[in-house]
């Protein structure tokens, strides 16, 4: 019988410190490989993967900046590197300022980058940008809160009540409402005013 007592013990001190070796070594290892695969959050609001970037959907951030000015900034899909935790990347991005004036002005585009620290956004491929009088198409739109402008370019078309116009590049000042106009090279900008 104390053969059999000694048999049990020792397999009840084997069986325990097994345990013990998988609560505080295998089991954090597999549930950290859970983690890194594939995480995902109620509402499909995040996702992370091992590659260094988060992953959310439906993104909207609401904000004022230069103390009075609100804005929204909605995203089907967008990412953050890990690396690089201030800057999101977007796609199809809608951005809606709301000016001191009264205007609101809407701006979309294909996809883009929103800089969390400045507030800067960067729009690519497919930009239009619309205050309801004025609209705005083209490839590139800088839009930075820093400065309170915005820098259009690449295939711009500028269309109003008042006519509308072909550039390379519009430099657009928001409070002013003043805009520059320019090409890349020296090509003449091409304008058609309407009366």
């Amino acid at each position: 019988m104390t053969a059999n007592r000694k048999i049990v013990q020792l397999t009840l001190i084997f069986i325990g410190l097994f345990l013990i070796l998988v609560t505080y070594f295998l089991y954090p290892k597999i549930n950290e490989k859970k983690r890194l695969q594939v995480e995902t959050f109620k509402n499909g609001i995040a996702e992370t993967k091992d590659d260094g970037k988060n992953i959310f959907e439906n993104v909207e951030y609401k904000g004022i900046y230069h103390i009075n000015k609100p804005f929204t900034i909605q995203s089907e899909k967008a990412y953050i590197l890990t690396e690089n935790p201030e800057i999101i990347y977007m796609t199809n991005m809608h951005v809606t300022l709301y000016m001191n004036d009264g205007r609101i002005i809407i701006v979309t585009s294909d996809k883009g980058r929103y800089n969390k620290e400045t507030y800067d956004c960067f729009f690519e491929d497919n930009v239009k940008a619309t205050d309801e009088k004025t609209i705005i198409l083209a490839k590139n739109l800088d839009l930075l809160a820093s400065e309170d402008s915005a820098v259009i370019y690449n295939n711009v078309v500028l269309t109003s009540d008042k006519g509308s116009l072909r550039a390379d590049k519009i430099d657009y000042d928001l409070e002013t409402k003043h805009y520059k106009i320019s090409m890349f090279n020296d090509k003449k900008v091409k304008i058609k005013l309407i009366k």
